[in-house]
């Protein structure tokens, strides 16, 4: 039989389940990109502060951020909500089309379409209803604690979690839970990238490209320069390190002009954030040769930044039991339709689900045959607790968080097997009842989770000294002081 508290925190989640959608959906709808998401800020500070907590807006300098708490005293326990959408995605309602035209989906991208690729929409609503459920909890038992959801802006583009880091908002935290939409259940484990954005302006002297070149100091051969030496230096850094690169600013579309103003950003990232930071360094000296090279002039301005992922097993282990006991999300045959017609769409519908899918042979043996028995493109089952050492390359501002307090993630089912991140496919998914089943639930493990917590002192007390070894060689925060959050 589940613990009574946690009985009446899920029989919240459930009453509250009309609410819970309706802002999921409207998320869904307003689809605003980073540091954008105003309308998105204003519903859940509201929403929140109908429901009894006390909110504070503009967390950390952030004008779209926000913090919600309910209690007193301690433990303090932190729930973490996204809302930001990524552009360059189209919209599809895929609950009232009859079949789906790829091509004109496709072909509906603009410079300024946006849309839930990530399933931001469902994560924050999640963790909305996971601080929903708390609040009753602490209200009928009358334990001490203090429950408070942080409203986490830009993750996809500022990553405001480290900011925060940097600013010592985590370090008043017993524990920090959160999860993501995935094509699976499980409670994530391991490492991810580390990750640093840095753009750089190049300035020169324009000129007419053929009457007077020798006049010319190009800025874009100053970017295209850098680019060549970045090509030269991937030989020589670690496997697990990646260098990505976009020209924002090619310098005009005159070829007869010398172009004297040019722009790239670069994305640096590493296993751990000591790397990142040291190979940023050897990134920012090749900007500043390519300027030598060139006699132009470059202006190096700082992004964002954001940590590893540090793991934590006691966390992992006490939210693998709530997860055993309150099981996964079920779906009726209409969703599963909507599934199958979108996981048609992409190709490696047939993987083996998981993280620890791709380190064990024998974990991925298991993962095939409960999707053999499973029988259906959504994983309706949860995937057993992997406690091998695991990666991924991907990287989230969620790291900076693990890094300062005890923190803990859990995947639950919102899209098909396979289906690939940042897609049209998951914007899909996220707006129809599969996406909110998916919130709803991981709303309740999420709370069932803390309830633990805030029910045994001895695991907090356990979680922080496993946090206190995993990260004796110190925290390297990847924001300097004196940046901003910027658009």
């Amino acid at each position: 039989m589940m613990d009574k508290y946690k009985k009446i925190a899920v029989e919240e989640i459930e009453k509250k389940e009309k609410l819970i959608y309706d802002v999921s959906d409207k998320i869904w709808d307003y689809a605003e990109i980073s540091l954008q998401e105003n309308k998105s800020c204003k519903l859940y500070c509201k929403v929140m502060g109908d429901e009894g907590f006390e909110v504070r807006k503009g967390l950390g300098g952030i004008t779209t951020a926000f913090m919600a708490s309910f209690g007193s005293g301690k433990p303090v326990i932190g729930l973490l909500a996204e809302y930001d959408a990524l552009s360059g995605i189209p919209k599809c309602d895929v609950e009232k089309k009859e079949h789906l035209d790829v091509e004109k989906l496709e072909e509906s991208i603009t410079s300024d379409s946006s849309a839930h690729g990530c399933g931001h929409n469902l994560l924050g609503a999640g963790a909305m209803a996971a601080a929903i459920g708390i609040k009753k909890y602490l209200q009928e038992s009358g334990h001490e604690g203090t429950i408070i959801l942080y409203g986490c802006p830009g993750e996809e583009g500022c990553a405001s979690k480290a900011f925060f880091a940097r600013d010592g908002i985590w370090n008043d935290l017993d524990a920090a839970l959160t999860w993501h939409p995935a094509d699976c259940n499980e409670v994530v484990t391991g490492s991810s990238n580390s990750c640093i954005q840095v753009k750089y302006t190049f300035k020169g002297v324009s000129s007419h490209a053929s009457a007077a070149p020798e006049k010319g100091r190009s800025a874009l051969d100053a970017v295209e320069l850098m680019n060549i030496g970045v090509q030269f230096l991937r030989e020589h850094m670690s496997d697990k390190a990646r260098v990505h690169y976009a020209i924002t600013d090619a310098g005009g579309i005159s070829p007869n002009v010398v172009q004297a103003r040019a722009q790239v950003l670069y994305m640096v990232r590493s296993n751990h954030v000591k790397e990142a930071l040291e190979l940023q360094k050897r990134v920012d000296k090749i900007a500043e040769g390519a300027a030598l090279m060139t006699d132009t002039t470059v202006e190096r301005t700082f992004i964002d930044g954001m940590s590893d992922t540090v793991t934590n097993r006691t966390l992992e282990k006490i939210a693998y039991s709530n997860f055993e006991e309150l099981g996964v999300p079920s779906h009726n045959e209409a969703e599963l339709q909507i599934a199958e017609k979108i996981a048609l769409t992409y190709d490696g519908r047939d993987k083996n689900p998981g993280i620890g899918s791709s380190f064990d042979e024998e974990y991925a043996r298991k993962s095939a045959l409960l999707r053999k028995e499973n029988a259906t493109y959504m994983n309706d089952f949860l995937l057993p607790h992997f406690l091998g050492d695991a990666f991924e390359a991907s990287s989230t501002d969620v790291g900076d968080v693990s890094n300062n307090c005890p923190t803990l993630q859990i995947h639950v089912a919102s899209w098909p097997n396979g289906c690939p991140g940042h897609s049209w496919q998951n914007v899909a998914c996220g707006g129809t009842s599969i996406g909110r089943k998916a919130a709803l639930h991981a709303g309740k493990v999420l709370a069932a989770t803390a309830i633990d917590l805030f029910e045994n002192k001895e695991i907090i007390k356990e979680s922080t000294l496993e946090l206190m070894e995993r990260t004796k060689d110190g925290y390297n925060c990847p924001i300097p002081e004196g940046a901003l959050a910027k658009i």
